[in-house]
C-alpha cells in the first residue's frame, strides 16, 4: 500500500463517528429510562381481614345475679314432755326419715300415768254400767206405774252422768298414752340433721322450749337471689311489648356458678318473685328450686345464678374482639363495605351472651364486621375480606362481666397499639 492511497480511508472513518455517537446516547437514554422504571414503586395488594356477616338469631336474655342458698324445709326437733333424755339414737350430720326415732326420754313416769288413767276409766266403766241397769229397771216400773216419774228421771240422769265420766276418763287415758308416746322423740320431716345440742342425762323441764336437733331439707333445696326493680320492671314491659318471648312454663332455666367459677351440673327453675322490695337496697328476691341430690349445695352458700329470663329472638350479636373501644369507653366496629373499604361503626352494646357481645343498636342484617387483622386498616382503605367462623369455646362456667369485658378489651387494643 503506498502513501498515496491513505487519504481514501480518512472519509469513512470520520462518517462512522457521527454514527457510533448516537448508538451510545441512544443506550444511555435505554438505560436511564430502565432505571426510572426499576425505581418507580409498586402498590401493596389490599390486606386481608377476617370478617362474618351479620344476622339475627334466636339469643336468650341472661342475667348473673347473687344469690344465697337456702333449705327448703328446715324443722326444729324439740320434746312435748319433760324428762331425762336417756338415749340419743341418730347419727350426727346423718340424714333422717320422717317419724324415726331421734331421742328416748325415760318413759316409766308416763307408763305409770297411763297405768292410772286405764284404772279410772275401768272404775267408771263400771259405775255406767251400774247406772244403765238402774236406768233399763226404773223403764220397766214407770211402764207398769210402779215407779213415779220423778224416780225415773234421777236414774236416767245418773246414766247420763256416768256416760259423761266415762268418756273424760277416756280422753285422760288417752293423753297418758299420748305423753307416752312422745318420750321418743321423732323427726318431723326426712333431711339431713344437725349436730346433737342435748346429750343423755340432760333433764328437759316442763314448758322448756330447749332444741334437741334441727332438720333441714336440702334436696330440692331454695336458691333466693336479688334483682333490681328496675331491671325486673323492664323485663316485664319488654315481655309485654314482644320484645322478648317467654319461656316455656317449668323450662330448666337457671344454672348456678360456684365459688371456683364451674357451673353446677344441673339446672333449675324460677318459682317465683317477691312481691315486695327491699327499702334499703330497692332489690327484689327471686327464688329458683334446684335439685340437690349429692348434697353440694350447703345452706348459707353464696352463689351466683345465671337466669334465663327470656328469649330475644332476632337479636344480633359480634364475638368479643369485633368489638373497638373509643378514647371514652365508646363501643364500635369495623365494616367492610360494598366497595371493600373498611369505615368505623359506632355501635350500643348490651350485656355479654356466650362469648359474644349483644348489639342493641348500630348494626343491622347483612352488614359485614371485621373480627381479625385490625392491625392492617385504617379508615377509608380497601381490603380483602375473608370469611371467618369464629369458634365457640365450651363455657367455663365463668360469669360474663360486661364491665369486665370492656376492660379486657382495651387492654388488648392498648397492647396492639404499642405493637
Amino acid at each position: 500500500m503506498t502513501s498515496s492511497s491513505l487519504p481514501a480511508h480518512r472519509p469513512l472513518r470520520a462518517a462512522r463517528r457521527p454514527a457510533v455517537a448516537l448508538l451510545g446516547a441512544a443506550l444511555v437514554a435505554l438505560s436511564a429510562c430502565n432505571q426510572r422504571q426499576a425505581a418507580a414503586p409498586v402498590p401493596p395488594p389490599p390486606p386481608e381481614v377476617g370478617i362474618v356477616t351479620v344476622a339475627p338469631q334466636p339469643i336468650p336474655y341472661v342475667r348473673d345475679l347473687p344469690g344465697r342458698v337456702a333449705p327448703t324445709r328446715i324443722a326444729e326437733v324439740r320434746s312435748r314432755v319433760s324428762g331425762l333424755v336417756v338415749k340419743r339414737l341418730f347419727e350426727q350430720g346423718s340424714t333422717v326419715k320422717e317419724g324415726e326415732v331421734l331421742y328416748k326420754i325415760d318413759s316409766a313416769p308416763y307408763e305409770v300415768e297411763l297405768a292410772s288413767a286405764e284404772a279410772s276409766l275401768a272404775n267408771r266403766e263400771a259405775a255406767l254400767v251400774l247406772a244403765n241397769q238402774q236406768a233399763e229397771r226404773l223403764e220397766t216400773l214407770l211402764a207398769r206405774n210402779t215407779a213415779s216419774q220423778a224416780q225415773y228421771d234421777t236414774a236416767f240422769a245418773a246414766k247420763k252422768q256416768a256416760e259423761a265420766e266415762v268418756a273424760g276418763a277416756k280422753a285422760a287415758r288417752d293423753r297418758a298414752r299420748l305423753n307416752l308416746s312422745w318420750t321418743d322423740v321423732r323427726a318431723p320431716i326426712s333431711g339431713r340433721i344437725g349436730r346433737a345440742l342435748l346429750t343423755e342425762g340432760t333433764l328437759i323441764e316442763q314448758g322448756a322450749t330447749g332444741v334437741l336437733a334441727t332438720i333441714q331439707q336440702l334436696d330440692p333445696i331454695y336458691v333466693d337471689i336479688t334483682q333490681s326493680v328496675g331491671e325486673l320492671n323492664k323485663l316485664r314491659r319488654d315481655l309485654a311489648s314482644g320484645e322478648l318471648s317467654k319461656l316455656e312454663n317449668d323450662a330448666a332455666n337457671v344454672h348456678l356458678i360456684m365459688d371456683d367459677g364451674s357451673l353446677y351440673p344441673l339446672a333449675g327453675r324460677l318459682l317465683f318473685s317477691d312481691v315486695t322490695a327491699d327499702p334499703s337496697t330497692g332489690q327484689v328476691t327471686l327464688r329458683v328450686l334446684i335439685p340437690n341430690p349429692n348434697d353440694e349445695l350447703f345452706p348459707g352458700m353464696y352463689v351466683r345464678a345465671r337466669i334465663k329470663q327470656g328469649i330475644d329472638s332476632d337479636a344480633i350479636a359480634v364475638p368479643q374482639q369485633a368489638i373497638q373501644r373509643t378514647a371514652d369507653g365508646k363501643a364500635e366496629v369495623w365494616l367492610v363495605k360494598d366497595d371493600n373499604t373498611v369505615v368505623l361503626q359506632p355501635v350500643e352494646v348490651g350485656p355479654v351472651v356466650g362469648q359474644d357481645w349483644l348489639i342493641r343498636e348500630g348494626l343491622k342484617a347483612g352488614e359485614h364486621v371485621v373480627v381479625e387483622g385490625f392491625q392492617k386498616i385504617s379508615a377509608g382503605i380497601q381490603v380483602k375480606p375473608m370469611d371467618r367462623t369464629v369458634t365457640k369455646e365450651p363455657e367455663s362456667g365463668k360469669p360474663h362481666d360486661p364491665d369486665e369485658a370492656a376492660d379486657t378489651e382495651a387492654k388488648r387494643q392498648a397492647a396492639s397499639q404499642v405493637r
